[in-house]
């Protein structure tokens, strides 16, 4: 079974578009539009991987995953944005992965794939 994954992005269509295309892909799906909601729902749930924006207006996403790493340090994490300059930031190097966003979902889910199969 695969894990369940948290998406966490304040744009409503690519929130749902994530969770339509993963759950199609056979992943359980939960959305979260703000960086308190993610850390609500990320402290409350076991998730096996999460899908994180960079720009969420209540507080940055390198703070989300800052706070995301405190909570489950062993939980994969996406960073997915539509900016590449923050790869150069330090705090970026926290994530397990960090893809440019794109109407190719392919890559993501190939990245999930690989964050989430068995050795």
């Amino acid at each position: 079974m695969n894990p369940r994954v948290l998406v966490v992005d304040d744009d409503d269509g690519i929130r749902f578009l994530y969770q339509k295309e993963l759950s199609q892909a056979g992943y359980p799906v939960e959305g979260a539009a703000s960086g308190s909601e993610a850390i609500e729902k990320f402290s409350r749930g076991s998730f096996g991987l999460v899908v994180l924006d960079i720009e969420i207006p209540d507080m940055s996403g390198l703070e989300i995953l800052s706070r995301l790493r405190e909570i489950a340090p062993e939980t994969p994490i996406i960073l997915n944005t539509a900016y590449s300059t923050y790869k150069l930031d330090f705090q970026s190097w926290l994530a397990d992965a960090y893809l440019v966003k794109s109407s190719d979902m392919e890559p993501l889910k190939r990245k999930i794939r690989e964050l989430t199969e068995s050795p």
